[in-house]
């Protein structure tokens, strides 16, 4: 059985983001992270040196891996920051600045 129905709980209604032009839905208190977790998205930032792909590896905040731009703002960690409507998120390359 669901949990939701066993404590009859009603989470608040989702809401938008846009995560490189895709519009995704976000429930209310999740984080960044989740609400690309929760759209099938793992993997949003590449490597400085060889491009490689990186999501979320630790999820508290520690080890940098899950870094994103949040509306014009690089280097947010998406484990971190909630995402609230109307965020524009995008996949960073690097360090998140035109080097």
């Amino acid at each position: 059985m669901n949990p939701l129905r066993l404590v009859r709980a009603r989470p608040a209604r989702a809401f938008t983001v846009t995560v490189d032009g895709r519009t995704v839905e976000a429930l209310p208190g999740r984080t960044v992270a989740a609400a690309l977790w929760a759209a099938g998205i793992t993997s949003w930032r590449t490597t400085r040196g060889t491009g490689r792909p990186r999501g979320v590896f630790c999820g508290i905040g520690v080890c940098f891996d899950c870094l994103v731009t949040v509306n014009d703002s690089p280097n947010q960690r998406a484990c971190l920051v909630p995402a609230r409507p109307g965020d524009v998120i995008r996949t960073q390359e690097g360090t998140g600045h035109e080097d």
